[in-house]
């Protein structure tokens, strides 16, 4: 009866069925072998919902989806070209910093994309950068906020972790802090290849590029028309004070990071709506609609995955797959290094939310077994899901970018893998060097 089960969740896995199902049904034949009532699966699946830190996860995506229908991608890179736009090369710059920013802000590396790469990918051509350097700056950007707050990976892979309750005890802004510098990291990593290869090969006045196919029915931001700092911060006036008030409410525990989600959620559609009339007051509700079921997924995947977890723990499987690892596995530095190939490989195959509930409840267990910090663990868990989103042959950001730019798959791994190899010597430096998670956190 059991193995018929197995079987059958197996064959539903194959066959494309929903993950809340094959989790679902996972835990409850985990259950029944064990010989345990299946209302455990209930109060698992309702256990959620006793997770205060949970709020902030439909408040911020709210707030994000609302940024991401206004126009603050505009305002986002006008303001940073007024402040980086003179350097030389100083329009790719803008590009790694304000998709960085954005995405963070949305929690969504698809809209950056869509959102920012409309903005800049014609810019980038008309400054005189090659379509190839072009299309993997903003398909591979797209993804760096991932580590910055409050993104929303960072939230739930501390929800989760707290969890299982291993490892040395740690707090959501604990996570917010550890992001910091390896993000200052991949910057400075990409920049300075940036400005080593590009040396003379764009115009920073904007002169000797052209625009290319599939870029038609973007809005144009010329190059040559770099706002001054004193009009950018004065469009960007109402959003400005957001990531001051709400960052630095969280940093210095003047808010709870729920609170800061309700005041970050607010404050956002009174700015858009009311300040910059940017969205009807009308157009809200379906906003919000979209923005949870988006959540609701997320949701009902958690619960599931808890419930999952939960048989896990009973049946003692992390412990068993950490002794397996140890037999075979000495140095935490070799599981490290074969912990980056896996999720790498995860990173192309599943979307980030689905990866941290499968993942995190397994790998957590095991990496505290080898010393690793939980905190050190996660940072290094999303830059690998971060590299994972432009990674052949099923990244998610490849096959966005190729239908928002009418681009061939192909032409966009080429264009991509000079970005990941950058991307990935930072990786190793994050991986290895817990001193850029750690530094701002013990």
């Amino acid at each position: 009866m059991i193995w018929a089960g197995i079987l059958l969740v197996l064959a539903a896995a194959l066959a494309g069925a929903p993950l809340i199902a094959v989790l679902m049904a996972a835990a409850m034949l985990g259950f029944m072998a064990a010989g345990i009532d299946l209302t455990v699966v209930a109060i698992e699946v309702y256990r959620i919902v006793d997770t205060p830190l949970l709020v902030a996860l439909p408040l911020f995506t709210y707030a994000g989806y609302v940024l991401a229908e206004a126009r603050t991608s505009e305002r986002l890179v006008a303001l940073v070209r007024s402040l980086f736009g003179w350097l030389p090369n100083g329009l790719a710059i803008v590009g790694f910093i304000a998709c960085g920013l954005f995405t963070a802000l949305t929690g969504a590396s698809g809209v950056t994309i869509v959102a920012l790469g409309a903005l800049l990918l014609p810019a980038l051509l008309q400054a005189g950068y090659g379509q190839r350097f072009s299309l993997g700056l903003v398909t591979t950007s797209g993804s760096l906020g991932l580590l910055l707050a409050p993104s929303l990976p960072l939230i739930l892979y501390g929800v989760i972790a707290q969890q299982i309750n291993l490892g040395e005890p740690f707090t959501i802004i604990d996570l917010f802090k550890a992001g910091v510098l390896p993000l200052l990291l991949m910057l400075a990593c990409l920049i300075a290849w940036t400005l080593w290869t590009q040396r003379g090969g764009a115009s920073p006045t904007g002169e000797g590029g052209r625009m290319e196919a599939g870029t038609d029915d973007a809005p144009q931001l010329v190059a040559a028309q770099r706002p001054s700092v004193r009009a950018a911060l004065w469009d960007a006036r109402w959003e400005l004070p957001l990531p001051l008030v709400v960052l630095g409410g969280i940093y210095s525990g003047f808010f709870a990071i729920s609170e800061a989600a309700a005041v970050t959620a607010v404050y956002v559609t009174l700015a858009e709506t009311l300040l910059y009339k940017d969205l009807r007051l009308r157009t809200l509700p379906a906003v919000a609609v979209k923005a949870m079921m988006m959540v609701g997924g997320i949701l009902l995947i958690l619960g599931v995955a808890l419930a999952f977890t939960s048989f896990l723990v009973d049946a003692e499987v992390p412990q068993l797959l950490f002794e397996f690892m140890q037999a075979h596995i000495e140095s935490p530095i070799a599981f490290l290094l074969l912990l980056n190939v896996l999720l790498l490989a995860l990173g192309a195959l599943l979307d980030i939310f689905s990866a941290l509930v499968i993942m995190v409840p397994l790998i957590l267990p095991v990496a505290v077994g080898y010393g690793i910090d939980p905190v050190h663990l996660g940072i290094v868990f999303l830059a690998n899901m971060q590299i994972g989103y432009f990674t052949p042959p099923v990244g998610m950001n490849l096959f966005i970018a190729s239908y928002r730019f009418n681009q061939p798959v192909l032409t966009l791994y080429a264009a991509c893998w000079p970005f990941m190899l950058v991307l990935l010597a930072a990786l190793l430096l994050i991986t290895y060097v817990p001193w850029f998670t750690l530094a701002l956190v013990r």
